[in-house]
């Protein structure tokens, strides 16, 4: 199976660029959906537990879930946690994503996961396509889709790759700073593109 990397900065737009993959019949798998997938009460791999007992109760919403943005800040406010829950997650996160994309069927696949570069995933693909806006944008983008304060998206900018680095290793760049209707034609150009190699 030809699996394709999709990556993006936050706010870059990529689940708009894989929502058009998906119309098109290619399969995603969502590094961030597999994210939510193995700390769920009910996934079976022991990591809620785990990370209740490392963070405490209180790291936990009413309904027994986690609270991820809770979580989010203590990670962001400190190297060591966010070190520890990446050494608790990233196993189960990687195990979940190859059994997902060794199951796909179709012509190609697609992993979408924006830390693709960042945590190594680069090895579990074939071609790279980053989804790029210039960084003001994405910061405006970001704050407005997920409520956030710009310093909050900052650093979180910050703990990603720079966009020079991204383009470095991109196969393939789908242009993002004008609306969905252009994303949508650059997805389906390169979807045919995809076609003829996989």
């Amino acid at each position: 199976m030809f699996i394709l990397g999709l990556t993006g900065g936050i706010g870059s737009g990529k689940s708009a660029a894989s929502g058009v993959f998906k119309t098109l019949g290619v399969p995603v798998v969502d590094a961030d959906v597999v994210a939510r997938e193995v700390v769920m009460p009910t996934s079976g791999s022991g990591a809620l537990a785990q990370i209740t007992m490392h963070f405490g109760q209180d790291i936990l919403l009413p309904d027994g879930q986690l609270d991820r943005v809770k979580l989010r800040k203590k990670i962001f406010a400190d190297a060591t946690e966010k070190q520890w829950l990446n050494n608790l997650l990233h196993p189960l996160i990687r195990q979940s994503l190859l059994s997902q994309l060794h199951s796909c069927q179709g012509d190609y696949a697609i992993l979408e996961a924006p830390l693709l570069i960042e945590n190594d995933l680069l090895s579990y693909i074939d071609k790279l396509v980053v989804v790029d806006v210039p960084e003001d944008i994405q910061l405006k983008r970001a704050m407005v889709r997920d409520h956030n304060s710009k310093a909050q998206i900052e650093s979180i900018m910050a703990a990603q790759v720079s966009r020079a680095q991204r383009l470095k290793v991109a196969d393939y760049v789908l242009d993002n700073s004008a609306d969905l209707n252009a994303l949508a034609q650059q997805v389906k150009a390169l979807h045919q593109d995809i076609l003829s190699q996989a």
